[in-house]
Formats: structure tokens, sequence, C-alpha cells
């Protein structure tokens, strides 16, 4: 029998169901290099994105030695103009290179600093990056990549600015349980993780026990699909894969991130002849974003 009790408990949970995601849908520039920034961002908030990723590598418009002071306050507006969060900005640092690699990439994470503060419109952007390496090289380096992110960490910390590090099923650190290692080992609030489950799809892993072990320390992520395995595999376009959406936003939500998702699409994928930026970025949004309504 369906009780006063019963009948609002119900109601609640509709309601609960009938929300909006708290998640802001977004694409990264990183599939975008081919498209001046000004007009990606025109495209992204056209197609309906609520943020944006910079990539702040050679090569793109957006390296930090390309935008001057005018170039960083017209993009601040510019987003804002949009509705277009800047949560994140992709940069590709190695550990353990040599040691002028090494202060080279102290220099970048103080140029991606001052962009994470000056454009961003909001909160300052996180820096993301993966580290480098190979998967069999973990228990010889590890010691070594924790003693380097420290130094990240000192240099970041007077900046008040979060790199976040991301787990590649190619790089050494490769598993939920490397990355918790390595942020345990820093301590440090400016260092956190970057979430992006195609990486753990490969291995096989659950998605919920993942988020159960990461989203408290992560501060980003990102999102596209995948087949094949850790051994041999190829990266898709969001939508194209085994990801069911649906399940995997309110997975997240349930496991308490509220930050940014973004497309991010592999160089596998951008780098072939062909390749279409705005097709790439129409298509992952239909694919998609029903699933953050």
């Amino acid at each position: 029998m369906l009780t006063r009790r019963s009948a609002l408990a119900m109601a609640a949970a509709a309601s609960l169901r009938a929300k909006p995601s708290a998640l802001r849908f977004g694409f990264s520039l990183y599939g975008m290099k081919s498209i001046p920034v000004r007009k990606a961002l025109d495209l992204c908030a056209q197609i309906g994105y609520k943020s944006v990723e910079f990539a702040l590598m050679p090569g793109w418009d957006t390296e930090p030695k390309l935008l001057g002071k005018s170039d960083r306050i017209e993009l601040r507006e510019k987003l804002k103009e949009l509705d277009l969060t800047l949560p994140a900005l992709m940069e590709n640092l190695k550990l353990l290179g040599p040691e002028a690699e090494q202060h080279a990439n102290l220099e970048r994470l103080r140029a991606a600093a001052a962009i994470a503060h000056e454009v961003s419109p909001g909160s300052p952007a996180v820096i993301e990056t993966i580290l480098g390496g190979r998967p069999g090289e973990w228990e010889q380096k590890k010691q070594a990549m924790a003693d380097e992110l420290h130094v990240w960490a000192a240099t970041l910390a007077p900046l008040k600015t979060v790199v976040a590090i991301k787990p590649h099923v190619s790089g050494a650190m490769d598993l939920p349980e490397k990355a918790l290692w390595l942020v345990n080992q820093v301590a440090s609030p400016w260092v956190k993780l970057v979430y992006d489950y195609s990486h753990y799809e490969l291995h096989e892993l659950d998605m919920r026990e993942t988020m159960r072990q990461l989203v408290r320390r992560s501060a980003f992520a990102h999102i596209k699909d995948s087949e094949g395995n850790a051994d041999k595999f190829k990266f898709l376009l969001p939508g194209d894969g085994r990801m069911d959406y649906k399940a995997y936003v309110q997975a997240l939500t349930e496991a308490g991130y509220r930050g940014a998702v973004v497309v991010e699409v592999s160089a596998q994928i951008s780098g072939q002849p062909g390749y279409d930026p705005v097709y790439a970025a129409k298509h992952s949004y239909e694919k998609v974003a029903p699933a953050f309504r």
C-alpha cells in the first residue's frame, strides 16, 4: 500500500533524478589545434559545452609565450561572455629527464600558473599533465618521481596553483595504486590527480571502485572511449566505445566529484589524416551530453 511517507520518498527521489548534473561538461582544445583559440571558444559555446581546457604545449596558439597581457585579458573576458569555465590547462611535463629539462619543466609550470590565474574567469585552472616512463619502470623510478614532484609542489605552493597528474595506460604511473602512492608520498595540497577512466577500462578495472579510490584526490576529469586492452589499445571519441555515460555521471556524482568533465580527443585520433575537430566536438557532445542533463 502506498503510504504518505512512501509517496513523499518517491517524489523526492524523482526530484533528484530530474535535477541537471552539477558537473560541467567540457571540451579540451587539445583536440582543436588547427583552430584559432577565439574561434574554438565560439564553437564550443555554440555546441553547448560549459567548460574548455587550453593546451599550453608548443604548436598550440595558447602556448604561454604567445599570450601577451592584452591577449590574456581578452580571453578571460571572452570566457566570461560565453559562460565557459577554464578548469584546466594541459601540459606535457615528463619526469626524470636531463637536468636542463627538469629546470625547463619548472619554468613551464611557472608560466602555466600565470595563465591559470590571469585567464580563468573563476577559480584558477589546474595544470594537468602525464608523467612519462613505462609501466615496467615503476619500481625502479617511483621514489625519484616522488622526489621531483616534491620540487614541483614547492614551486607551485607560493603561486597557489595545483598540478594534477594523470595516470596513463602506457606510463610508469598507470594504475590507481601507483597514483595514490605518489600523491601520498608528496603529501602536498598542490599535487592532485586527474581522473580518466579510459586508462583503467583497458585494465578491466571496475569503474566505481576506481572512483572510490581516486575521486577525492582528483581535481579534474577527462573522458574518452577505448577499445582493446592495456597491451594493445585504441582510444576513441566519447560515445563510440563501451562506456555507459549515464552510469558514469551518476557514479561520479555519487563519489563526490563536482568539477568539470572534459572530452579529450586522443592524438591517436587527432593525428589521423582528415581529422575534423569540429566534427569531433559535435559528435562527442551529441553522444554524451544527454547523460549530463
